[in-house]
């Protein structure tokens, strides 16, 4: 189906205003022959430090690849909104949508533009039943991970006390699985009570606002682990504004808040989810599919792989160079250094992409 034809096709939906930022590269002679392809990428929520990193991959996919990306989402994670974001972008003419999935309301509407000629790669949220690939971590894999270490951290299956888990959007199946992961291996140790989990909300000060209560309420807990963004830096700060507090920080993602209190001791785990493979696969598979005619329209899953980092050790997946906690705190910071460190894996785990595609059901188990 012809770019006209789609316009035609979405005409009758309705247009909202909607932040789009538009980044593109220098093409090579081969790609200036080519067709200049625009692509759409719809996040779930604008601002958010981790959601900046996605962006940044995505636009050096952009820049790589000598397409134009536009870029746009919700100020807060809400699918009825983005779902409204991404029926945009497929009216706009774009050639392909990368977007997450924060809501299982999206799925039919996005199968409609998928049906249409639009396709869609999804990442980061994944929507069960739509007909495109995802790009993301093992979910409950890696809520197993972190339950075991947070477990390890306060006396293993002999620990006794009181865990508080938060999750900042109840009901978003990756959170979900997160939290089932982490659940799973805290029940090992049969002393420790559940506190939650808990909505501790996305927002930056709401999410601080929300552990902070949680902590006044049970001052004596072993540990607090967030399964959001946030968590990590909302914690450190909860942690050191409570004069020789030993609970246990724990959660996710790899921003320079996040890392920064790792480093001074207010939390204690952060597991990253390459967020710089969740921005720049997405659009890798969408230009290629586009431009090498290939069939991306049924559920699959690529690993975007699983970060675990202390203070003093960092693990980074697919036998990445090591790094050092000080160089990933550089990183984290510098879109040219991310993009030189992951070099090897776009030369190769990414450009294999259909090679490392698997069934859905990967995602959660």
């Amino acid at each position: 189906m012809t770019i006209k034809s789609r316009k035609a096709r979405w005409s009758a939906l309705a247009l909202t205003t909607a932040m789009v930022l538009s980044a593109s590269g220098v093409a090579t002679p081969a790609q200036a022959a080519q067709k200049k392809l625009t692509i759409g990428f719809v996040v779930h929520v604008i601002g958010n430090p981790f959601i900046n990193q996605i962006i940044d991959g995505a636009k050096a996919a952009a820049k790589d690849l000598g397409v134009t990306i536009k870029v746009t989402g919700p100020a807060g994670a809400e699918g009825d909104a983005q779902l409204t974001a991404v029926q945009n972008m497929a009216a706009s003419g774009v050639d392909g949508i990368a977007t997450s999935v924060p809501a299982a309301s999206m799925v039919k509407g996005l199968n409609a533009i998928i049906k249409a000629g639009t396709p869609i790669v999804q990442f980061n949220g994944l929507g069960v039943g739509v007909n495109g690939p995802y790009v993301g971590e093992k979910s409950v894999e890696s809520g197993r991970l972190l339950g075991k270490m947070v477990l390890d951290k306060i006396g293993g299956t002999s620990a006794k006390g009181d865990v508080i888990v938060g999750n900042c959007y109840p009901g978003f199946p990756v959170l979900e699985n997160r939290q089932k992961g982490v659940l799973e291996s805290l029940a090992k140790a049969s002393g420790v009570k559940i506190v939650g989990p808990s909505d501790v909300k996305v927002d930056s000060a709401a999410n601080f606002a929300a552990w902070q209560g949680l902590l006044a309420a049970n001052p004596n807990a072993l540990a607090m682990v967030g399964l959001c963004a946030p968590d990590v830096e909302s914690i450190g700060k909860v942690n050191a504004a409570v004069p020789g507090s030993k609970t246990i920080g724990g959660g996710y993602d790899l921003t320079t808040g996040n890392l920064a209190a790792l480093a001074n001791g207010s939390a204690h785990i952060s597991l990253g989810q390459t967020p710089f493979v969740q921005g720049y696969l997405p659009v890798y598979i969408l230009v290629d599919s586009i431009r090498n005619k290939i069939k991306i329209n049924k559920p699959g899953f690529i690993d975007a792989g699983t970060e675990i980092v202390t203070a003093t050790s960092v693990i980074e997946p697919f036998k990445s160079a090591p790094l050092t906690f000080a160089e990933l705190q550089k990183m984290s910071a510098s879109l040219k250094l991310t993009r030189k460190y992951y070099d090897p894996l776009v030369k190769g785990y990414i450009k294999n992409w259909k090679k490392n595609l698997k069934p859905i059901a990967d995602e959660s188990a």
